[in-house]
């Protein structure tokens, strides 16, 4: 136990800054945080929806709500219900059994509301629609086909510090 407590204090606090949203804008997290609170009175509450991804994504937005990369710590959470939301994470490219549920979520999200797309797939169809995020029979293709989408979180899958670079972006965008 001796050597463990040793090797804590010698390694210290292993935990990164959150990244910028952009390098064009200058804002810093404790400035976001406070006009999120300004503006929405509270936390910002996501909605994550999964539209048909290959959960790769999905993989990576859990990381960045593990202790390493503190999302909680900015004063943004993910709720159960889009009634309850600020904002929708969409991963995958819209599978036609997820379309109606995908507007139906969009369409309970209260205003104002930000859809942040998360994932080759979900920008521009990736593996699915090689031909641009066009339609087939069992996908709509891109996100944007179905809903409007703020801002766009290329990769495949993307890094957690670039989902939170996106999340914090379209913050910075609203507000």
């Amino acid at each position: 136990m001796y050597q463990i407590i040793k090797q804590i204090i010698r390694t210290g606090i292993k935990t990164e800054a959150a990244p910028l949203p952009d390098e064009t804008m200058r804002a810093t997290p404790a400035r976001l945080q406070q006009q999120i609170l300004d503006r929405l009175g509270g936390a910002l509450s996501i909605r994550l929806v999964d539209a048909g991804s290959c959960n790769g994504c999905e993989l990576e937005i859990h990381a960045v709500n593990n202790a390493y990369y503190n999302i909680e710590g900015l004063g943004i959470r993910f709720v159960a219900s889009p009634r309850h939301a600020d904002m929708l994470l969409v991963t995958g490219p819209v599978s036609r059994h997820m379309m109606e549920a995908l507007r139906r979520t969009y369409d309970a999200t209260p205003d104002p509301k930000l859809v942040v797309a998360i994932g080759e797939c979900a920008c521009n169809g990736g593996m699915f629609a090689p031909d641009g995020g066009r339609e087939n029979y069992a996908s709509c293709g891109k996100v944007s086909n179905v809903i409007p989408v703020d801002v766009a979180v290329t990769g495949c899958p993307p890094t957690p510090t670039a989902i939170l670079q996106g999340i914090l972006t379209a913050i910075s965008r609203q507000i």
